[in-house]
């Protein structure tokens, strides 16, 4: 992303103000509707305070209005001395410093230091602005952070604190190389909600797609579906196209990305209540504004996210097509087989073959594209990939096109046949085999595997090799809450999370029957903010696989629970349920992969870090003896998750920072 101005400081102080405005109005005129007058008083009276707070440094470089695409919003000046980078946030007119602008400015420096390589190498100061706020002692902290806290400076004092901060900061290796910086990428990986809100204003996949160059697959896949469904619009063809890939490897994205584009009527199926109940909420608010009510707003966004069972009682009674050519089935490998339709709903087909079979009804194309996740399998009635395969045999007008992972494969969920149908086209684009969740570690996903799997050894080998995961044990309730409280800096989000089937957390004051159900419940948790004690970041209401599958949150605290437990050392994990007064051990194998799947769900719902509390368990509490907690404890730190750090000056947790 390039910066709307950019120059040194002599430079600026040269340059004629209306000139140095002109250009940023051109920039504002081409990509905002919306605030140009009051946009232009702002830079008027912001230039004037920039210039003569950097006039003893005239070869800084100053780049004004640097786009953050993640945030929807623009760093009003950037400012790259010679030891650090200043971000400055400018509030024209505040008369005082405001928590939100505090937030704001913090965001910013937290962004660029997660998406922005060339920023990562040197610390990065967050000031806030308020030139017309009362002058305040501003002491740069003793110590330099790779993000320091938030600086605030009125138009007097701001020069001084500039100056005061850069001489404290440590000599660096290399100086900062302003023309590296300005050639950086910023490559951001926005949270689902975050990246929906993005795709509804319509930018493209691939403006927001990674923050790591390893992951070019996404934008790869989302041509890939793009091409197999443009092909069958056109040519009037019926078409099924399989996505597969790993926890969060960006496969919603590229779905909503599908429907939000999409030149033919289409909608984003899931039978995640919550996900639904989030986007809807999160795109209603963004969309509410002038002439448009929160509930008009949402009235809107109804039929372009819709729960898969609403859209089946809708269309399966009736004779005539639905509205959408183009539908996307969320968690495809989750739909239903038909004993459990038969059982559930009175319907007498599987998922997979009822939904064929009312897209069928178009007498021009139609598409479905089946976004498939690995091992989330968590409910009973799944029937995994081979239902669609078992669907389409039966109904051979579809084309199928997917990647080549689905033929073949062991586990019948994920084996929609032995042998490629006849006429199937494999196109290797089609999976995602690449976390993009995780913002700072890609070999998350399969150090959870191995964890999961019971080898312990290969974990280890993961972590040791990508020198570390995001994965910190304590055994401390408290100590779990006070290190996500401080690692969720300016607007990041901490939350709870733990299994449903964790039901003695209740005796740690934790539930595990969260309302996942309730929209209410599931859009406070996910989008508001504390002191809302509903919110996630109120570290009250843990969300368990149901409220948080599909979603994610920045920073998260995993509730261990004693349904799934290493009995012995050396053996697997055992999946058990609380039944009456005692814990049972689940013997069904497939209730028992359901089980294990849930922590899967779990482990993977962080962008940044995960926190594991371990209860210690109570030697007088039969349904939680020690024994088995210090056991599950031994085995995560021995497969690479590190305790969690405690900084003995404070002696509250270390700030979390992994890589």
């Amino acid at each position: 992303m390039r910066a709307w101005w950019s120059g040194t400081a002599g430079e600026l102080a040269a340059a004629a103000p209306e000139a140095v405005i002109g250009a940023l109005a051109r920039r504002l005129v081409e990509t905002h509707a919306l605030n140009h007058e009051e946009q232009i008083r702002a830079w008027r009276a912001q230039l004037p305070i920039l210039t003569a707070a950097l006039a003893g440094c005239p070869g800084w470089r100053v780049l004004l209005e640097y786009p953050l695409i993640r945030l929807g919003r623009r760093i009003d000046a950037v400012v790259l001395g010679e030891r650090g980078i200043f971000v400055l946030e400018f509030k024209i007119g505040a008369a005082r410093f405001a928590n939100a602008d505090r937030l704001q400015v913090e965001d910013y420096a937290l962004d660029l230091f997660d998406f922005h390589a060339e920023s990562r190498r040197h610390p990065i100061v967050p000031v806030l602005v308020a030139p017309d706020a009362p002058a305040r002692a501003a002491t740069p902290p003793l110590l330099a952070q790779p993000i320091m806290p938030v600086m605030e400076a009125n138009a007097a004092s701001l020069g001084g604190l500039i100056a005061a901060t850069e001489a404290m900061l440590p000599a660096p290796a290399a100086a900062i190389d302003a023309a590296a910086w300005e050639a950086g990428a910023y490559r951001p990986v926005p949270t689902i909600v975050e990246a929906a809100t993005m795709l509804y204003r319509r930018h493209g996949v691939e403006e927001i797609a990674a923050a790591r160059a390893d992951v070019s697959n996404l934008t790869r896949t989302t041509e890939a579906i793009g091409r197999a469904v443009d092909r069958a619009l056109a040519a009037g063809e019926r078409v099924v196209v399989f996505v597969t890939g790993i926890p969060g490897a960006g496969k919603t994205l590229c779905g909503l990305n599908t429907v939000f584009r999409s030149a033919a009527p289409a909608a984003f199926l899931t039978g995640n209540l919550p996900l639904v109940h989030v986007l809807r909420e999160a795109l209603a608010r963004d969309a509410k504004g002038p002439g448009m009510s929160l509930r008009a707003a949402n009235h809107r966004l109804d039929s372009a996210i819709q729960p898969l069972l609403g859209f089946l009682r809708d269309n399966v009674p009736r004779a005539a097509a639905p509205h959408e050519r183009v539908i996307v089935f969320d968690e495809a490998q989750r739909a239903w087989d038909a004993a459990f339709g038969q059982r559930k709903f009175q319907l007498d087909d599987s998922e997979a073959g009822l939904f064929l079979d009312i897209m069928a009804r178009h007498e021009g194309g139609a598409a479905i594209v089946a976004l498939v996740g690995n091992g989330q399998e968590i409910n009973t009635g799944e029937a995994g990939l081979a239902s669609w395969g078992e669907a389409l045999a039966r109904r051979p007008g579809w084309r199928i096109v997917g990647p080549e992972g689905v033929i073949g494969h062991p586990d019948p969920a994920r084996r929609l046949a032995d042998a490629a149908p006849a006429g199937m086209e494999i196109d290797p684009a089609l999976h995602l085999d690449v976390s993009v969740r995780q913002v700072r570690s890609a070999a998350a996903a399969a150090w959870i595997d191995a964890v999961l799997d019971g080898r312990a050894e290969m974990a280890a080998g993961i972590a040791s090799a990508a020198g570390g995961v995001p994965f910190r044990i304590t055994r401390s309730l408290d100590a779990m809450r006070a290190a996500l409280r401080g690692a969720s800096r300016g607007t990041r989000r901490a939350g709870l999370v733990c299994s449903a089937g964790a039901k003695r957390l209740r005796a740690e004051g934790l539930s595990a029957d969260f309302p996942h159900m309730d929209r209410q419940a599931v859009a406070s948790w996910f989008l508001n903010a504390w002191p809302d004690v509903r919110a996630s970041d109120a570290l009250e209401a843990p969300a368990t696989q149901y409220a948080c599958q599909g979603l994610e949150i920045d920073n998260v605290g995993l509730c261990w629970g004693g349904d799934l437990i290493r009995p012995r050392a050396g053996d697997g994990w055992l999946a058990r349920r609380f039944r009456g007064t005692r814990w049972e051990e689940i013997r069904h194998k497939e209730a028992a992969s359901w089980q294990v799947n849930t922590y899967r769900v779990l482990l993977s719902r962080a962008r940044y870090e995960t926190v594991i509390f371990v209860p210690p368990g109570d030697a007088g509490d039969a349904t939680r003896p020690p024994a088995e907690f210090d056991r599950i404890a031994a085995f995560l730190a021995a497969a690479g998750a590190a305790p969690l750090a405690v900084d003995a000056r404070a002696e509250s947790p270390a700030p979390l920072l992994f890589g």
